[in-house]
């Protein structure tokens, strides 16, 4: 290892070695160079040290404060200082203003800054690690441009106690040992609220660096007196951070609170949530109605009067909003003054081309949004097929007037032909090619984010009685043949069973740059509706002091419920809004909810928090 040249014990610092370089500058002038190559070169000038190895040190010098010795497990590959590492420590006494790197010099510890001279182009004969260093130093274009910005003169130093006085300083020093741009960027301050997600969640996973034993284990007081202010829709008002949430009984009674929601129907054997794609989670489980059919028709009836219950308390605002979840497809009923809009909304996600014109056939007025936006945004587009159809749907909803207008274009879509005196040359398409070419077109549409389905108005009741009365919306054969659609609300009505969502804590331990720290996890499964999130939120925002992430797992096909429902010019009155305030819901939370949606056809899939201000990701 002796022979390796610029080979250097782990310890020094680029820092240190500039000191040497300064301090050698120096001593040249009074004394001449032959002191300060001695000084520059640890060990070289003690008879008992070797330059670079373990050799045992003289007594005398080592208790005088002597140069140390080289350390016997440090790496050789390590000892080189990169570029990267002396730019980083350049970039960090140059940037920071007031900021030094730290030395040892003997028990009195000195804070300096430093600063290479622009106009030194070229290394000194120095020490092969000292020349190596300054070689890096003329190369690095980062450096250059750092000198030019930030100069310093080399004289200027401050003490431990000058840079102490300035806290903003020594912390960014501190909390940030590794500095990658000589310039501090201020980062985005974050926002003190999220946008409304109205898709259903099936997962989430909070992450803390403070522990979530708040959450388990309550007593049975404390989850009595949550399931009690639930029913009576009691608004729990918390601290804005609770330093002990461990021994916070309010903050345990709202968490059991914000868990809970209502469904049916609720057997307790079978999950019901997600229906989509669910046979093979169902599959042999038991289910005596399906081929009973006295059974089946029992079971409608009673989801029959559930579902006329909830859509009254949503008409009379005391219900905000509620899904209903078949095994095709899911419906979001929203009422009066949710989301921005000023009548009763319905989306349905994901339609077929069936089920669009069954709805046409009943009567039932509707929109394609995303057809719509996209038609305005590209008002010449490629795909005339399924604007003709949003035309067609977007009128009266009359069928008769609709399939007019087809049969006009079937039988006047050739007269150019005669026109042009060709129409005995060219073969032309029968009708039913013409309808199967309109039909391909359509149904392309079918189980993708674009079939999206909105209802609004009166219209909303119609589809009431619609699906009630389609056979469509219950399975006829496999494993969920004959079992109702789930119904889900943040709201008690006629029928429903209350539910709670599952909540597991659990601790892993993460490896960082100086070890392992805990990081401590909440989960929670089951259907988390909006408010629910909005709840959980509160809760930890008080609890873990302003600082989590959230990790959402969004059941697909209801991610388009963020679809804006609002026509152009709509505007909501607030007698409307003041009408949902006996609804349940926490004030904040049906502030929130009232927004206009923004998030289009995606969903949050993180939400962190940090210092009180959100930040997330669509």
């Amino acid at each position: 290892m002796s022979e390796l040249a610029g080979y250097s014990p782990s310890f020094k610092r680029p820092a240190e070695i500039l000191r040497l370089r300064r301090k050698r500058a120096r001593s040249e002038a009074g004394l001449g160079s032959g002191r300060s190559n001695s000084e520059s070169s640890p060990g070289g000038g003690l008879s008992g040290v070797r330059r670079f190895s373990p050799g045992h040190l003289l007594v005398s010098e080592s208790r005088a404060g002597g140069v140390k010795r080289r350390n016997p497990f440090a790496n050789i590959e390590n000892t080189y200082s990169s570029p990267r590492k002396k730019t980083t420590s350049e970039c960090v006494s140059k940037a920071v203003p007031g900021s030094g790197s730290v030395e040892p010099e003997g028990e009195n510890t000195k804070l300096r800054i430093f600063s290479g001279n622009p106009s030194r182009t070229e290394p000194e004969e120095l020490d092969p690690f000292t020349a190596r260093l300054l070689g890096a130093e003329a190369l690095s274009k980062d450096i250059t441009k750092v000198q030019e910005a930030y100069s310093l003169p080399e004289d200027e130093s401050l003490f431990e106690e000058d840079l102490l006085s300035h806290p903003q300083t020594a912390t960014s020093l501190i909390a940030s040992p590794r500095v990658t741009t000589p310039v501090l960027q201020e980062l985005p301050s974050g926002c003190t609220e999220f946008p409304a997600d109205w898709s259903l969640k099936t997962r989430l996973l909070f992450t803390s660096q403070l522990p979530f034993t708040w959450a388990e284990h309550l007593k049975a007081q404390e989850e009595a007196q949550g399931l009690r202010q639930h029913c009576r829709a009691a608004i729990s008002t918390l601290p804005h951070s609770i330093p002990e949430p461990r021994s916070s009984s309010e903050l345990r009674c709202a968490f059991q609170q914000s868990l809970v929601y209502w469904q049916h129907p609720s057997l307790p054997w079978l999950q019901l949530f997600p229906r989509i794609g669910a046979e093979r989670r169902l599959a042999g489980k038991c289910a005596p109605w399906a081929q009973d059919e006295a059974l089946q028709q029992l079971l409608m009836s009673e989801w029959s009067v559930s579902f006329t219950s909830l859509y009254n308390l949503l008409r009379t605002r005391l219900c905000p909003y509620f899904y209903l979840c078949t095994y095709q497809f899911t419906v979001l009923f929203r009422a009066a003054g949710l989301a921005g809009s000023e009548g009763i909304t319905a989306l349905i996600s994901p339609t077929t081309r069936g089920l669009r014109e069954a709805m046409k056939m009943e009567g039932i007025e509707f929109t394609l949004p995303l057809l719509e936006e996209k038609k305005r945004r590209n008002p010449e587009g490629p795909e005339p097929s399924p604007e003709r159809e949003q035309d067609s749907e977007d009128g009266d909803g009359n069928p008769a007037q609709a399939n007019s207008d087809d049969d006009d274009d079937e039988d006047g879509g050739f007269s150019w032909l005669e026109e042009m005196g060709v129409q005995d040359k060219i073969k032309k398409p029968d009708t039913i090619s013409i309808k199967l070419c309109k039909e391909h077109s359509e149904v392309r549409l079918d189980h993708k984010p674009e079939s999206v389905v909105l209802v609004k108005g009166t219209n909303t009741f119609t589809l009431l009685n619609f699906l009630i009365n389609c056979k469509s919306v219950v399975a006829a054969a496999g494993a969920q043949a004959g079992l109702p659609p789930t119904l889900l609300a943040p709201a008690a009505f006629r029928g429903a069973t209350m539910q709670t969502l599952k909540a597991r804590s659990s601790n892993v331990k993460m490896q960082v740059q100086t070890g392992y720290r805990d990081q401590f996890s909440l989960e929670i499964t089951g259907p988390v509706m909006p408010h629910s999130l909005h709840n959980l939120t509160l809760l930890l925002k008080s609890a873990q002091q302003g600082a989590f992430s959230i990790g959402l797992y969004t059941y697909e096909p209801t991610a388009v419920f963020n679809t804006d429902p609002r026509t152009q010019g709509e505007c909501i009155k607030e007698s409307v809004v003041q009408d949902l305030v006996g609804c349940g819901l926490h004030p904040e939370t049906l502030q929130q909810l009232v927004e206009p949606a923004t998030l289009g056809k995606s969903a949050l899939r993180q939400l962190d928090m940090n210092e009180y201000k959100y930040t997330w990701k669509s």
